[in-house]
């Protein structure tokens, strides 16, 4: 497998998370987001999306985050990403997708930079628009959590596709100085995840593309 993605991208973050999960080896292949090579001839002849990550995979080329981690677990079910039971994997997929459809979707970069140029929004208006939809979808996380009771994770004693899904956001929410002390829930699920190798292994700090690594 290799999986074509960026450091700092909270999908290509995903990704590696899960892979990590299954336990899967994969070569990370960076593509740079900022200077857009993703929207270079070469890669949309592969992934018509433009987008991170691409997953090549089995002889096929996979795009959006969300379809590919469904795809991981159907394909390597062990461990899983969803639960067994439909109630159980309901509620896993009300809260990814909470955040994967009205947070990510609404504050990814081609939109931050729409409103840049050409709409000409200055850094701190930019910033306050990040955290406003932020808000509007993490506080409802949270109070979904404190309904359900959770524990170190959403469901059970190993983290899944919410997991998954929140460590990302989180660790973007910090870069744009987003309060997190009216989220209990979600900061004690993010700490008990970042514990884990898995996740470690995927921050963008450990990444070969990030500033940080690059000589």
């Amino acid at each position: 497998m290799r999986l074509f993605g960026y450091f700092r991208s909270s999908t290509s973050y995903r990704l590696r998370i899960a892979l990590n999960l299954k336990g899967l080896a994969f070569e990370n292949i960076p593509v740079n987001l900022v200077t857009a090579e993703n929207k270079d001839a070469a890669f949309t002849a592969r992934n018509p999306f433009g987008s991170l990550p691409m997953l090549e995979a089995d002889g096929r080329d996979r795009a959006q985050s969300m379809a590919l981690l469904e795809w991981l677990d159907e394909a390597y079910p062990t461990p899983r990403l969803l639960p067994e039971g439909i109630e159980d994997r309901y509620t896993v997929r009300e809260l990814a997708y909470g955040i994967a459809t009205e947070v990510h979707a609404v504050n990814n970069l081609p939109v931050l930079k729409y409103l840049k140029d050409p709409l000409g929004h200055t850094q701190d208006e930019i910033d306050t628009w990040y955290r406003h939809w932020l808000k509007r979808t993490l506080l409802p996380v949270e109070a979904r959590l404190a309904m359900l009771g959770t524990g170190d994770f959403l469901h059970g004693d190993a983290p899944g596709l919410f997991e998954v899904v929140l460590v990302p956001q989180l660790y973007n929410a910090r870069r744009f100085a987003y309060d997190l002390s009216a989220s209990p829930h979600l900061t004690r699920i993010e700490a008990a995840c970042l514990a884990l190798p898995a996740f470690a292994a995927a921050h963008p700090d450990n990444q070969i593309d990030s500033p940080e690594n690059i000589a």
